[in-house]
Order: structure tokens, then C-alpha cells, then sequence
């Protein structure tokens, strides 16, 4: 782990910015990837029996064993990515439920995140769902939509940027699995023509 990584994960287990999210984990270590990662994967959130119970992100619940099904549709193994979420703590509702991070909650992760997107190497970042691909878009604007853009790599600074669907099951509601499926596949010549060839890559 490098130094300025490692005052980063000190500064996000030190943080109490939510008063929402005490008692809840944070997020982000060594567990989350390697800095030279392939692949830069942006989440919503960690999920109360995924990421919040094991301090791994997409791990554990239905919605983490969903994301190691389409990793394996990519080719793509865990050591060679890097998962993080829009926020690095658990927001539950009142009866303990996973709910959406507010607005105040997203707004004070931002800097964590984008001081990871600073260290992590990766020349393709992925957003799985909406909110992920709002929080990166409040850090530089990207003009997307998951909707209009799914699939579709644009530049983004010096990176790529590629918008998919969660791997949530609620988001199998508007796209399903099969299809996300093939969304990873295609994510896989992506990362082939960005990495190997250097190219632009071109959406399936």
C-alpha cells in the first residue's frame, strides 16, 4: 500500500462528517482492489450484509455474488480491479434497511472519492448505476446518462469512462441480468482496445 493511500484510508476511518452513518464501517483498504488495478468499478453504496459485514465492497449479499457473475462475463478476476462506492458507509433507513445515500451523504464523500480516482491507476472507470455516474459527474463533468449511455465508453479527462446498471437486484427491474451480462462482455473489448492497442474504444 502506498503512503499517500494509506492517509487516505486513515482520514476515511477517521472521518465523521454523516452523523447518519455512526456505527457503520468505512469502507476502503487494501481489501478494495490494487492501485494498479485494470478496471476502476464506482458502486452506490455498502450494502448492510455485503461491504458494511465483510469491509469488502460487492461481497457477501445476492448483490455481491451478482458482481462476481459478471466479472467472470468480463474475463475479469478480483485481484485485477478496484471496487469503491459513491459513499464508503452504509446508509439504513429507520427500520434498517438499505436506503440511497442523501444528497448531504454524497456530497461528503466526494473528496474521499476524489482522492481515489487520484491514486488508482486505472485507464477505465466503470460506474454501476445512477448514482455512481451522478457522484462522478459532480467531480467532472461527463454530460451521461445511465439510461441514453449504458454501454458507451467516452473520454473522460484521461481515462475512460463506461456506464452500467448495478448489479443490485432492483436494477434487474429495468435491465436484466442476461443483458448486463452481455454489457460485461462487451466491457471486456473495451478494456482490450484501451490497455492492449491503445485505441479509442468503440461501444458494442
Amino acid at each position: 500500500m502506498s503512503d499517500r493511500f494509506g492517509q487516505l484510508v486513515e482520514a476515511v476511518q477517521r472521518c465523521r462528517r454523516c452523523p447518519t452513518m455512526e456505527g457503520r464501517r468505512r469502507v476502503l483498504g487494501t481489501c478494495n482492489g490494487r492501485l494498479d488495478a485494470r478496471v476502476l468499478f464506482v458502486a452506490e453504496a455498502p450494502g448492510r450484509l455485503g461491504g458494511d459485514r465483510t469491509g469488502v465492497p460487492l461481497t457477501s449479499d445476492r448483490t455481491g455474488r451478482n458482481f462476481g457473475r459478471l466479472l467472470e462475463a468480463a474475463g475479469l478476476d478480483r485481484d485485477e480491479v478496484f471496487v469503491t462506492n459513491a459513499v464508503l458507509c452504509n446508509p439504513r433507513s429507520g427500520r434498517g434497511l438499505n436506503r440511497p445515500p442523501s444528497r448531504a451523504e454524497l456530497a461528503s464523500c466526494r473528496e474521499h472519492l476524489r482522492r481515489t480516482l487520484e491514486l488508482v491507476a486505472s485507464p477505465l472507470v466503470v460506474s454501476l448505476g445512477a448514482v455512481a455516474l451522478r457522484q462522478l459527474g459532480a467531480l467532472a463533468p461527463h454530460g451521461l446518462t445511465l439510461r441514453s449511455d449504458v454501454g458507451r465508453p467516452v473520454r473522460w479527462g484521461e481515462r475512460w469512462l463506461v456506464p452500467l446498471y448495478h448489479p443490485g437486484p432492483r436494477a434487474q427491474l429495468h435491465r436484466s441480468f442476461a443483458r448486463q451480462q452481455g454489457d460485461f462482455r462487451a466491457l471486456s473489448t473495451i478494456l482490450l482496445e484501451v490497455c492492449q492497442y491503445g485505441a479509442s474504444p468503440t461501444s458494442s
